[in-house]
Parts: C-alpha cells; sequence; structure tokens
C-alpha cells in the first residue's frame, strides 16, 4: 500500500501535466515514437489532423493524434440522427481519437483520462485555429481484445456499441471481421442541433476550398439563351433581376461547389463584373456597376420555378458542353427519408454522365411499378448517338437494348446474371467460336461517378 505522502506527490504530479500541440520541429520525433510504439503503428493521419503531446516539466508522457471523423460508422450515425446528405455537409465537425500512446516507462495513476480531458478541452478552439472551423463531437474506435476502454469512461466518454467489422481503403470498404467498440465524447453541448439540423446553415456545412468557375464566356452565354426559353413564375411588378441572370448564377454558383442558398448568394457576390455584365445581371447607375442579388431574392424565385422545364433545359445545356464522349449511365436510388403522401418512400431512375457525375435527366419512378417500363420515356429526349449506356442487370431487357441501337443510334454495357439462363447459354454458344473464351462476370452495381462513396455502413 502506497504512503499518504507518496499518494499526494502523485496528484500534484498529475496536476502539472499540461497537453500542447506538436510544433512543426517536433513532428518527426511524435511520428517515429507512435510508429514504435503503438500495436497500429502510423502511416499518416486522414484528412484533417492535429498531434498532441502531454508532458511534465518537459518530459513527453503521452501521444494524442486526432484526424477527420469516420466516413461511415452505424452506431454512430444513428445516434446522431444523420441522414446521409446532411452527414455529408457535417462530417468535418466530427474529429477521431486515432492515436492514443501512453509511452514507455510512465506510470502515473489516472494519467490516461487526464490527458484525454485535457485534450477534448481545448480540441475544437485548436481546430478552428488550424482548419477554420470547430468541432462538436469527438469519436474514437477501442479494440475489446485489447483494452476495456476505462479511461474513456473515466473520461466523460459514452459507450455506443460495436461496428460492423469493416475499413474503408481508398474509397472501398473491406471485411476485416475484427469488431471494435465506439466510444464519443459531445464537445460542444448543442451538438446534435449542429450535427442533425436537415437545414442549410452557412457556418456550419462544409464549404471547402472556394472553386473557381471553369465555364467559359462563350459556355455562359449560351446557357443564358437556353434560359431565355423558361416562363417567369414571377409577377411583373417589383422585378429587380431578370430569371435568365438569376439562373445562370445559381447554376454557375453550383458549378462551383455551393450547396445551399447561402452559398449560392456568397458566390454570386464573388463573381467579377465582367462575367456579372454577360449574365444579364442588373446595372446599379448610382454605384455604377452591375449588382448580384440578394440570398432572399434567390430563395424566393428558385421555389417558385416549375422543376420540369428547368430540368429539361438543363439536360439540353449539359449534353451540349459537358458529356462530350462520355460514357452514360442509368440508375435508381431510393431517396433517403423522402415519403410520397401514403408513407411511401420516393424512387428515382436518374442518367448522368459516367466520367463528370452531371445529372442529365431523371424521373421519379411510380409505386405501382418498377425502373424497368421508365427507363426508355428518360432516355428519350437524350442525345446519345456514339456514346455508351450502362446500367445494372434490371435493365438488361431486349427492349432497351434494340430502343438504344436502332432508335438512339447507341452502344449499351449491360451486365447479365444467371437468373436470364437463356439469354446467358446464347451469348456463350454465340462466342464459341471466337478466338478468345468469354468470362461471364457478375456486376451488380453500375459504374459510380469518381469519388462517390459506397452504400456500406462502416
Amino acid at each position: 500500500m502506497k504512503s499518504t505522502a507518496g499518494v499526494g506527490e502523485e496528484r500534484l504530479e498529475l496536476r502539472k501535466v499540461e497537453v500542447r500541440l506538436v510544433q512543426g520541429r517536433e513532428r518527426e520525433r511524435w511520428d517515429e515514437l507512435m510508429r514504435r510504439h503503438h500495436y497500429l503503428g502510423l502511416r499518416s493521419l486522414v484528412g484533417e489532423s492535429l498531434r498532441y503531446v502531454a508532458e511534465l516539466e518537459g518530459r513527453w508522457l503521452a501521444l494524442v493524434g486526432w484526424c477527420t471523423g469516420a466516413f461511415k460508422c452505424g452506431v454512430r450515425d444513428r445516434w446522431i440522427g444523420w441522414e446521409g446528405w446532411v452527414q455529408w455537409r457535417r462530417l468535418h465537425l466530427v474529429a477521431n481519437n486515432a492515436r492514443f500512446l501512453i509511452l514507455p516507462g510512465v506510470r502515473v495513476g489516472n494519467l490516461a483520462s487526464r490527458v484525454l480531458g485535457l485534450a477534448v478541452r481545448r480540441l475544437s478552439e485548436d481546430w478552428q485555429r488550424q482548419h477554420g472551423h470547430g468541432i462538436v463531437v469527438a469519436e474514437t474506435f477501442v479494440d475489446p481484445r485489447r483494452f476495456a476502454g476505462t479511461c474513456y469512461r473515466a473520461a466523460g466518454w459514452c459507450e455506443l456499441g460495436p461496428t460492423r467489422g469493416f475499413a474503408r481503403q481508398a474509397g472501398r470498404y473491406r471485411e476485416h471481421g475484427q469488431s471494435k467498440q465506439v466510444w464519443v465524447r459531445i464537445v460542444d453541448r448543442k451538438a446534435w442541433a449542429r450535427l442533425a439540423d436537415p437545414r442549410p446553415d452557412s457556418r456550419l456545412d462544409r464549404a471547402g476550398p472556394p472553386r473557381a468557375i471553369t465555364m467559359t464566356f462563350k459556355q455562359a452565354e449560351t446557357l443564358w439563351q437556353v434560359l431565355l426559353a423558361l416562363p417567369d413564375p414571377r409577377q411583373r411588378r417589383g422585378r429587380r433581376h431578370s430569371k435568365s441572370s438569376l439562373l445562370a448564377l445559381a447554376i454557375c454558383a453550383v458549378l462551383g461547389g455551393a450547396r445551399s442558398l447561402t452559398a449560392i448568394a456568397e458566390a454570386a457576390q464573388r463573381l467579377p463584373q465582367r462575367l456579372l455584365r454577360r449574365l444579364g445581371c442588373r446595372f446599379e447607375p448610382r454605384r455604377s456597376r452591375y449588382e448580384a442579388p440578394s440570398e432572399p431574392t434567390f430563395r424566393r424565385f428558385l421555389q417558385a420555378l416549375d422543376p420540369g422545364s428547368l430540368e429539361a433545359a438543363l439536360s439540353g445545356w449539359f449534353q451540349k458542353v459537358g458529356i462530350e464522349d462520355e460514357a452514360v449511365a442509368l440508375d435508381g436510388k431510393t431517396l433517403r427519408g423522402a415519403r410520397r403522401r401514403d408513407g411511401q418512400a420516393v424512387h428515382l431512375l436518374s442518367v448522368f454522365a459516367g466520367f463528370s457525375g452531371v445529372v442529365l435527366a431523371q424521373r421519379e419512378v411510380p409505386a405501382t411499378t418498377n425502373e424497368i417500363p421508365e427507363a426508355k420515356p428518360l432516355l428519350e429526349p437524350l442525345a446519345l448517338a456514339g456514346k455508351v449506356v450502362t446500367a445494372d442487370a434490371l435493365h438488361t431487357q431486349e427492349k432497351l437494348a434494340l430502343f438504344l441501337v436502332e432508335e438512339k443510334k447507341a452502344d449499351y454495357l449491360l451486365p447479365l446474371r444467371d437468373n436470364q439462363r437463356t439469354l446467358k447459354e446464347e451469348i456463350e454458344t454465340c462466342f464459341a467460336e471466337a478466338g478468345f473464351p468469354p468470362r461471364v462476370r457478375d456486376c451488380g452495381e453500375t459504374p459510380r461517378p469518381p469519388g462517390s462513396a459506397p452504400d456500406m455502413d462502416e
């Protein structure tokens, strides 16, 4: 049993422990110690990251590494109440405690929980200074075969449950079978409101680095002409901005990365006068400059537009400027969280350019049918001559293939599964005399645009 004096000295030392950010010249030492002594080693900290060191009178005691939150984690996402599209906008507000190491030879009671508490206390402020935004929730994954998570519990963390045992590498998920326990710590008391609120918020939503609009002046003028044909939903009295300029500005902003009405208005304010003039913006004589619309103006106008007319106009324009020599993919998705009046989920069938990911057309699939009869009407107005159309195995239908080849003058690439045994045998027979043996491969999903994530939980 330790003496009272010994316990007092230990507690005194614990109060003197400090946690600080690693300086630039110390990073190499931090990385080397983590690689050498942590059971997972260290390759890198993914995305936005911070490195901390806990020290006592200059002696390093522990290392803490933080990085971007896990892309998907089922128990965490259900705990937050995240919809997928909201998660994409707010994931940067979650930080992952990817590495925590008490250095060899250090034996101080309660040191781990003390270090975790000090690191979390300053985490959001440091993240704000380093990466331009704060943190509202911290998370970590604990291997139950090695640790019980005692220090996290002592530091006020909450255990949510196990993962499914998947790891994400290079944009894909692989099953490794080693489930881990998910622990979280609320950093901001308004965490749920800030993370799960579906309403756009420019202060919270991921904006990313500013992206330049790469549209040429000729393309901008072409877009302006196309939009002129759209009906204006507003009454004539009180119009300050033309419908074509409002639509052109909104589209330019979305192409530049804007994901909310506020972001669209802010992007329009940043455009140079020369482009504002080209897009038909209102000229203000008193200020001798072209004026960009405000956020309320964009909101009222866009909410009143007929979406069908807008989609048809944009589809034609995108085909002229955006999908030259591209494959075109046909894919259907059920919208998460969207319901019809009868409570049934909304299912959309979309056509998008395979490389750029631009959606060319889409339509809602009625609840009384499926995607098959909707494919032809969706593809009908598109210029597909000389292009390759891909789809999943559901659309491997004779009528669709004939429509693409004979009417649209397009090629197709459709996967074939064992449930169409007769067709499969016919194809094998057709290639039996060829100089190369056919290899039938089941492809269960349509090719995805670059950068999209698989539909996995974690």
